[in-house]
């Protein structure tokens, strides 16, 4: 490890490992948590590396212009760039959650979008901008002969625009997401499509999360380019000691109380998500109704334990899909729900130290996405459950490459086999869900984000 040390690091991420918000008037800072902070992290602490990230609200804004473009949180100091509103804007929302998140994660309707029109136009030349802008920080701020990390699909010509001033410099670039094939990929308008291929190869590497995203990479590059530069597999895990510091905390534990309330002894499904389109959520309720209809034996005996979160409220179809889940629910508990027995609870805001108690609770965790680059709920569920919980896992999960032996496989969009996929784990063995469920926390024990870091700084 010292050896992967030895150059100081610049770490550049859009949303960055800090956030503020206003109590009272007076600016409070969070730290983040997860894995990517968490691998990340230490080399700030240590003074080994800068990280440099966006202003992501007015709260953040002030606080960098009260620091000189500086902030600092629980021991983490953090490069805040205050980008335009308007191209922050157009960048983050039009490009990379509207655009570029929808063909990675292979969620367009071709009949209807996407649509270039001038205004999108406007917004890719606001990615190109704010790309500038990072770059522009890292051309400035990099110590001699550094490494830059360069995180996920919103940065992707960070690197091609930095090399023009500082040749001295080593790019890494991780993509957190899937990475589209060929066929997915030639949505995007040519230019557009040469352009980010041309900036990823402008890195000395380029890594994902498993093999299958790299093959897409690697295939969409040979259509395009004479090359694709370096490319390496590094699996990420979440803090599981942050997570298990969490699950015994009191706040861990008054959520709990409350939820053994709800529960009342029965049987729990639960998932714990942001209410992203790719996550397929209201596919989920759809198949636990499926489930209820088929199993008149499992009313008022199991309960779905949702903590579902509304994301990019920016952007409309997350607007609409917020809406649409919330129907999902409604519509089983009108069906199905008594006065005594609610069928889907779904919890809306944010409460982190719930979500942990509902890990801890559950029987069956359901982790269905469309498409997901890894998940990291699936490694987290089974490293906090106390009550060997099965893990029902899509087959479009980055992660089930790493934990397919121990779970029940699923397909996304098959609500009649997901139905009776978790009406099997609801009858499993209660000698076969302890196996798998030793086997799966020995899984997700294997890695550590530590690990993950120390891939990317080596594949330099």
């Amino acid at each position: 490890m010292a050896d992967a040390f030895s150059n100081p690091v610049v770490i550049a991420s859009n949303r960055g490992p800090v956030s503020f918000s206003k109590v009272d008037g007076s600016l409070v800072g969070r730290r983040g948590s997860g894995g990517l902070v968490s691998g990340l992290a230490p080399l700030v602490e240590a003074g080994r590396a800068t990280w440099i990230a966006a202003a992501m609200s007015d709260a953040d804004r002030e606080a960098s212009a009260a620091g000189n473009g500086v902030v600092e949180v629980d021991g983490l100091r953090v490069h805040l760039l205050d980008i335009d509103r308007e191209v922050q804007r157009r960048h983050y929302d039009e490009v990379s959650n509207s655009t570029l998140w929808f063909v990675h994660h292979g969620l367009y309707d071709l009949v209807r979008s996407p649509v270039y029109d001038v205004d999108w136009w406007t917004s890719w030349e606001a990615y190109r901008e704010a790309n500038a802008a990072f770059a522009a920080a890292i051309v400035a701020e990099a110590p001699t002969g550094a490494t830059v990390l360069v995180q996920d699909y919103h940065l992707c010509l960070v690197a091609r625009i930095a090399r023009l001033e500082r040749d001295d410099l080593r790019f890494i670039h991780f993509h957190h997401t899937p990475f589209a094939g060929p066929e997915e990929l030639r949505v995007l308008p040519p230019s557009v499509r040469e352009e980010l291929l041309d900036g990823l190869a402008s890195h000395d590497a380029c890594g994902f999360h498993t093999s299958r995203w790299e093959t897409n990479y690697l295939a969409c590059q040979e259509q395009v380019l004479t090359g694709a530069g370096r490319t390496f597999t590094a699996t990420l895990n979440s803090d599981l000691d942050d997570m298990r510091s969490v699950a015994a905390s009191e706040a861990c534990r008054e959520a709990g109380a409350s939820i053994d309330a709800v529960v009342d002894g029965r049987q729990v499904v639960a998932r714990v998500d942001r209410m992203e389109l790719s996550k397929n959520i209201a596919r989920g309720f759809a198949a636990f109704d499926r489930l209820l209809e088929m199993r008149k034996d499992l009313h008022g005996n199991v309960v779905f334990l949702a903590c579902c979160y509304p994301s990019r409220l920016g952007v409309d179809e997350y607007r609409r899909y917020r809406d649409e889940v919330v129907q999902a629910a409604e519509l089983v508990n009108e069906r199905w729900g008594t006065d005594d027995w609610t069928p889907v609870e779904l919890m809306t805001d944010d409460d982190f130290p719930r979500s942990v108690a509902v890990l801890q609770r559950y029987d069956v965790l359901l982790v269905n996405p469309i498409r997901d680059g890894l998940n990291l709920v699936a490694k987290e569920g089974p490293a906090v459950n106390e009550r060997d919980g099965a893990l029902l896992l899509s087959t479009e999960a980055g992660a089930y490459s790493e934990l397919s032996d121990e779970v029940l496989p699923l397909f996304p969009f098959d609500i009649e086999g997901t139905a009776r996929s978790i009406g099997a784990a609801l009858d499993m063995d209660a000698d076969d869900r302890m196996h798998r469920a030793k086997a799966l926390t020995a899984a997700v024990q294997r890695r550590t984000p530590e690990a993950w870091l120390e891939d990317q700084l080596r594949a330099v």
